[in-house]
Parts: C-alpha cells; structure tokens; sequence
C-alpha cells in the first residue's frame, strides 16, 4: 500500500489526538462550551480515521 494513504490515516489519528488535547485544556479553563465543542471535533476525527483506516485494511485483504 502507498505510504501516502497509511499517512493519511495517521494524520486523521493525530488531529483527533490534538483535538482531545484542546478538549481538554478549554475544560480546565473552565471553558465548557468550547471544550464541548473540541470534543465533538475530535470523536468526528476519529471517526474519520477509524474509517481510513478500515478501507485500508479491505483494500490490503483485496490484494491477497
């Protein structure tokens, strides 16, 4: 498989993992509006990382 897509998924998991981070920083600020909405953000992102990753994985099994 292309590096680009296994870094494509990477990058999904890292946005995801600094959109946790933010979440959790705007809520010890007592900011919890904005760490509502981080969180949202970031379960989207790993949502979209779980999914790359998943074509990843059914494209890999079609090549064998």
């Amino acid at each position: 498989m292309p590096t680009t897509q296994h870094s494509a998924a990477a990058e999904r998991h890292m946005q995801a993992a600094h959109a946790h981070e933010a979440a959790a920083a705007s809520h010890t600020q007592n900011d919890h509006l904005g760490a509502h909405e981080q969180s949202r953000l970031a379960q989207e992102r790993s949502r979209e990382a779980h999914e790359h990753t998943e074509q990843l994985v059914k494209a890999a099994g079609e090549k064998k």
